[in-house]
Formats: C-alpha cells, sequence, structure tokens
C-alpha cells in the first residue's frame, strides 16, 4: 500500500466524527437490532466506511485486534497501525476481531469473559454484505416489544445468549451502516 493511502481515510475532524461515531456504536448497542449510519472514515477498499469508523472510534493502543480473513492483509495492516496504534494478536487475546462471519469462524476461538470478569470479552466487528431491519427475531434489553435484524445465522447467537453474563458482543457493518447484538439479546 502506498504510504499516501495508509496515511490518508482517518477522520478529518477527529473530536466531531468520532464522538458522532462512538454515539452511533453505543445506540446501536444499546437498541439491538437498529440500524445506524455512520461515516467519516475512508478505510481501504476491503473495508467498509462502516467498519473504518468504527476501528477509529473504539480501538487504540490497549486494544489487540484479530484480523480473519481477507481482513488480514497488509494493506489493512497498515492502516490500523497508523491510524489506531491497535496491536495484532490471535482469536484467543483480542478484544475485537475483524473479518466476515465465514472467516470468523469458529466462535469457540474468541475470548467469552470469565466469572469474575465477563468484560474480558471480544466484540466481533462483522462485515457483511447486506444488513435489514428483517430476518431473526430479537428480544431484550433495549427492545421494547421485539426487533428484527438480517443475520448471517441464528444458532450460533442462540448459544451466545446461552453463556450470559458471559459471550461474545456483535457489531454488524455493510456500506455506511452498522447493528449490534449484544450478548444479552435473544434471537428466535
Amino acid at each position: 500500500m502506498p504510504q499516501s493511502q495508509t496515511l490518508s481515510g482517518g477522520f478529518a475532524d477527529p473530536a466531531r466524527q468520532s464522538a458522532h461515531a462512538f454515539r452511533s456504536v453505543m445506540e446501536a448497542m444499546a437498541r439491538p437490532g437498529s440500524l445506524h449510519d455512520i461515516t467519516g472514515a475512508e478505510p481501504p477498499a476491503s473495508l467498509s466506511v462502516a467498519t473504518g469508523a468504527v476501528l477509529l472510534t473504539l480501538c487504540d493502543t490497549d486494544t489487540p485486534v484479530h484480523l480473519a480473513g481477507d481482513a488480514d492483509c497488509a494493506t489493512v495492516r497498515d492502516w490500523i497501525a497508523f491510524h489506531t496504534g491497535a496491536p495484532f494478536c490471535g482469536p484467543a487475546d483480542c478484544m475485537f476481531a475483524l473479518g466476515t462471519w465465514q472467516a470468523l469462524a469458529p466462535l469457540s476461538a474468541f475470548p467469552t469473559g470469565t466469572a469474575q470478569y465477563p468484560d474480558r470479552s471480544a466484540t466481533m466487528i462483522v462485515e457483511v454484505p447486506q444488513l435489514s431491519a428483517s430476518g431473526a427475531t430479537l428480544t431484550g434489553p433495549g427492545i421494547k416489544d421485539n426487533a428484527s435484524l438480517s443475520l448471517p445465522e441464528t444458532r450460533a447467537f442462540r448459544d451466545n445468549h446461552a453463556l450470559f453474563p458471559l459471550g461474545l458482543d456483535f457489531i454488524f457493518t455493510s456500506g455506511s451502516r452498522l447493528a449490534a447484538l449484544p450478548r444479552s439479546t435473544e434471537v428466535r
């Protein structure tokens, strides 16, 4: 990757854009299944705008990142390293994991927290071809009656919810949209 591409693509107005992006991510986590637009990042072509904004907002030198599948390439590594300083690691040691649903399998490779520290689990940033408010039915905290979200499957999320308060949290990205599925959400 040419150095100019590595150095570009971050937030033009970091304070304002990271605050807006952080709010979008927190709103998505607080209201599982809701869709949110998120912009401001111009990551390498292999990543969506939403994924770039999530990485710029949540990752730093203290948040180890695991890259899976096509996301694990020099272009993405250089961009993340320059803009966030996040270290790269294997699945068992990550705080964030990035890839497609297939590339992130098996989910059992990622930390789900411990009884003493359930927060020491991984957040999965899953690049999906599309996001829509249809498909699987979601219930739980932050959802008035129920919500719907296009998920890559349902069984893995039911199994993940059964681990609560342990488990993985998920952020789904597609284009400039994101949605979240915390471990507390029940999927049918």
